[in-house]
């Protein structure tokens, strides 16, 4: 496909406009909408920070846009979302099919607010069969070389691994990585077990095993009645051939595959060409969450499924209720299940792994079929009426969806529960639930060395280990607890809370310090200094005997402490936070110790010396001790340290 043409942008000045701007602002932006053409695009929606809210392709950018400025949406998401634009650009685009394919690029690498978003899943494993006089089979995940053949994708590892001794099972092809292979003198027990024919000490000949290897690519490919068929016609000669042994392990793996093609649980129909590789996809709407059920049939076998659940929803959906004339409505679940399968569809086939079926639970966008085909190359079909044993498929993928989101629907309201429970046991009125944040530090050290300090971040009912931050604590006493937090504090919150101040962020709604009344001193110390609620602190303090369940929560404001006791969600949540920052704070402490007592860290605070240079020293020298013995000659003889920097290694480390 050829590039997008140029782009129409209208930018203006990522600022936060003040009420008396505002109208001015929404007339640029209806002026800006105003001279958009009417050609097919994509346009993207920024805030006054910049930040992208939203991104949407259209067949006709002037109509499209225009449709979310013709009204006030009033309190809707979709008013919520179009008070916040304070800046739109567009993309013009040859056609539809264009449009999709740069909307999801954009929608897959800066997460938009308002869009339906997959997380990127790469992991999917793969079946590799390493290139090999005698190949070998494995279970692979990352980047293809050209160089291996590849089966797959699978759902999972297990599926992987099943399938991996389904064919030592009946093809007995070696697994063993290759410095095993050339150093056995005798076969290893796969071989006694019947799990391998023992290529490594040529208990079978070349031309055998080869023909063994393009047998169990043929049955990986879906030809499992031609594998059959060669089999038989190679036992009924060996049998002429009054080769009776030989006859008979090629009868044993005849029956072994006969047994495999029985305990398929999916029977497929072997002569539809398009049966050997196809996607089932489900998507179910509830709840205000989706689930897209995605179940894969490979060489004409059912391999498993997996569930997605995208974020945005909501958001996503309250938008699909614009219509070309601006007026909102509340789309149907069904409509609501296409939106998000399309969106599924986009973002995960987009990058050309397409199968040439896709069995949908429901109609999708011809365009979108298009698009695949260009990106693929290969002409993807797609049936959401399926008949015979797609029928079958597609009900079990759609069953497994309602369970899956019935599921995460279930774990979601108890996590919400501990979250509310909190609230209510420390009396707090937080404006969204769902937003309530808690912010939790501790501090670990081995007898004073390597101090440092944790944070760990709650928000959404679950931990956010992308938010959590370690800080290394420096120029205080060794072993002082107390100097320690007031630092951590120090440094977290000081810019913080003058960016709070001036709008542009928000403080925490709970403050979790690991200690009793001492760290909640330090903490009531440092937020008085910085002109913060006392009333977000509480410390966890162990209770009587230190007995976990005991715990008991200090307030820096006055307050009474509180037990929350054994049973209680609130306590559960609490201890949880608490067990998670100090296991970050412990990791983090194990990991800057070792490398302060190896020297490590001394390498790394040299200006000049990154990861690569620190590596190349590491390897020269055989380790840090040989650095610090190496002369400045022995310096400068590795790649890439001038004179300069060797005298500059030399004299830190001694």
């Amino acid at each position: 496909m050829n590039e997008p043409a140029p782009s129409l942008e209208t930018a203006s000045p990522p600022t936060p406009p003040v009420p008396a701007a505002l109208d001015a602002l929404h007339e640029r932006l209806l002026g800006d909408v105003a001279a958009l053409p009417s050609l097919p695009g994509v346009y993207r929606y920024f805030d006054a920070q910049g930040a992208l809210l939203y991104v949407g392709k259209a067949r006709n950018l002037k109509k499209r846009v225009s449709s979310y400025f013709q009204k006030n949406h009033g309190g809707t998401r979709t008013g919520h979302m179009v008070g916040k634009i304070a800046r739109l650009e567009t993309t013009v685009v040859r056609s539809e099919a264009e449009a999709l394919l740069l909307e999801n690029n954009l929608i897959k690498t800066q997460h938009p607010k308002f869009n339906i978003l997959f997380r990127d899943d790469k992991s999917y494993p793969y079946l590799k069969l390493a290139s090999h006089a005698y190949p070998r089979m494995a279970y692979y995940r990352g980047a293809v070389d050209k160089r291996h053949r590849y089966y797959g994708p699978y759902p999972s590892a297990w599926a992987v691994k099943e399938t991996i001794q389904l064919l030592q099972k009946v093809f007995r092809l070696r697994t063993c990585e290759d410095t095993v292979f050339n150093h056995r003198t005798r076969p290893c027990l796969l071989y006694q077990i019947k799990r391998c024919s023992a290529p490594c000490v040529q208990a079978i000949e070349a031309d055998h095993y080869a023909s063994d290897v393009a047998n169990a690519e043929r049955f990986l490919q879906g030809e499992q009645q031609e594998v059959m068929d060669a089999l038989q016609a190679r036992m009924l000669a060996h049998a002429q051939a009054q080769e009776y042994e030989k006859a008979g392990e090629i009868r044993n793996q005849l029956a072994a595959l006969a047994r495999v093609l029985h305990q398929q649980s999916v029977e497929t129909n072997a002569d539809a060409a398009f049966d050997k590789d196809a996607d089932i996809l489900a998507a179910v709407v509830q709840g205000g969450r989706a689930c897209v059920n995605l179940a894969m049939v490979r060489g004409g076998r059912h391999l498993g499924d997996r569930p997605y659940f995208p974020t945005h929803v909501e958001e996503a959906s309250a938008l699909a209720g614009i219509d070309g004339e601006g007026s909102v409505s509340t789309p149907p679940a069904a409509q609501v299940e296409v939106q998000v399968l399309e969106a599924f569809i986009a973002q995960h086939y987009l990058d050309g792994s397409a199968p040439p079926l896709l069995v949908t639970s429901h109609a999708i966008d011809k365009s979108l079929l298009e698009a695949l085909g260009d990106a693929s190359g290969v002409r993807v079909s797609v049936q959401h009426q399926p008949r015979d044993h797609r029928r079958v498929w597609l009900e079990m993928a759609t069953q497994n969806a309602h369970i899956k989101l019935a599921q995460l629907l279930g774990e979601e309201g108890s996590q919400r529960a501990r979250t509310h429970a909190l609230v209510d046991a420390l009396d707090l009125a937080p404006d969204d639930l769902d937003t309530f944040r808690i912010e939790c530090f501790d501090i670990s050290h081995t007898a004073g060395e390597s101090t440092q300090a944790s944070c760990v971040v709650f928000e959404q009912h679950k931990m956010q280990s992308s938010q959590y931050r370690r800080y290394n604590i420096e120029g205080i006493t060794p072993g002082d607890d107390y100097a320690a937090m007031r630092q951590v504090l120090t440094r977290r919150y000081t810019k913080l809370a003058e960016a709070a101040a001036r709008g542009e962020a928000r403080l925490p709604d709970l403050v979790l310090v690991d200690g009793g009344k001492g760290q909640v001193s330090m903490a009531r110390e440092v937020f008085q200094e910085l002109g913060l609620d006392l009333a977000l602190i509480a410390g966890v303090e162990k209770g009587e005997g230190r007995k976990v369940g005991m715990e008991e929560l200090v307030f820096a404001d006055g307050r009474d402490k509180i037990g929350l006791g054994k049973e209680s969600a609130a306590l559960m949540l609490v201890a949880q936070i608490r067990d998670e920052a100090h296991r970050f704070a412990i990791t983090g402490m194990r990991a800057r110790r070792a490398s302060v007592r190896t020297g490590g860290s001394q390498l790394e605070d040299i200006a000049g010396i990154g990861p690569k240079k620190r590596a190349k020293l590491l390897s020269r020298f055989g380790g840090v001790r040989g650095v610090v013995n190496a002369s400045v000659d022995d310096l400068r003889g590795v790649e890439g340290i001038s004179k300069e920097l060797a005298e500059e290694i030399y004299r830190v480390l001694h």
